[in-house]
């Protein structure tokens, strides 16, 4: 990799790891092209030559959050031998990870409900599909074998995914009353029950 390259993908690390602290201290409000430039000391030409746009940056800035969880997720799934088990790791990971990087797990769930991601939503979905891969490939042959029910695989994120996310956005949004350790508990089996076979 030449010194310019490296000098690039050095930029865009900064800027996203800027952008992620400028959300985490600031919120959507703060959230701003110019709060972001300042903090990092990056001029506004630059982020436009990586990101094209702000817009960009989120959705680049999304993407990489998203791809740090399901990392986690995916290597949590690898190191169980059964279904249920499985459900269980991919519980506790998510939530731990939640725990562990709550600006990035803000990020990713507050993202949902803001507008700056909609320009991206092809990329997004592209990315999400790939990142979803893991565990849809772990599920498959647990599926083939019998030992979950056969599910589509739009389904899966919903089924076992859409639970934690839930329970994550909850407790992010500091407006409800959710103890991550009980979630941990309750939600593996009752997941597990939605996916058993009959």
């Amino acid at each position: 990799m030449s010194p310019k390259q490296q000098r690039g993908e050095a930029t865009v690390d900064r800027l996203l790891t800027t952008a992620l602290q400028v959300y985490a201290s600031s919120g959507q409000q703060g959230f701003t092209v110019n709060a972001v430039t300042a903090a990092s000391g990056v001029s506004l030409g630059s982020l436009y030559h990586h990101f094209g746009s702000f817009d960009g940056l989120a959705a680049a800035l999304y993407t990489r959050c998203m791809g740090q969880l399901f990392d986690e997720l995916t290597t949590a799934l690898t190191r169980t031998r059964t279904a249920r088990t499985g459900v269980r790791a991919l519980v506790g990971a998510y939530l731990r990870f939640t725990e562990e990087h709550p600006d990035a797990a803000l990020f990713i769930h507050a993202s949902a409900y803001s507008g700056y991601l909609a320009a991206h939503a092809d990329q997004i979905r592209a990315a999400k599909a790939v990142m979803l891969g893991g565990v849809v490939e772990w599920m498959r042959p647990r599926i083939e074998a019998g030992e979950i029910a056969p599910t589509p695989e739009p389904l899966i994120e919903a089924l076992v995914i859409g639970p934690v996310a839930e329970t994550a956005r909850r407790w992010l949004s500091s407006t409800y009353d959710v103890d991550l350790a009980q979630a941990a508990r309750i939600l593996p089996d009752r997941i597990w029950r939605s996916l058993r076979p009959e």
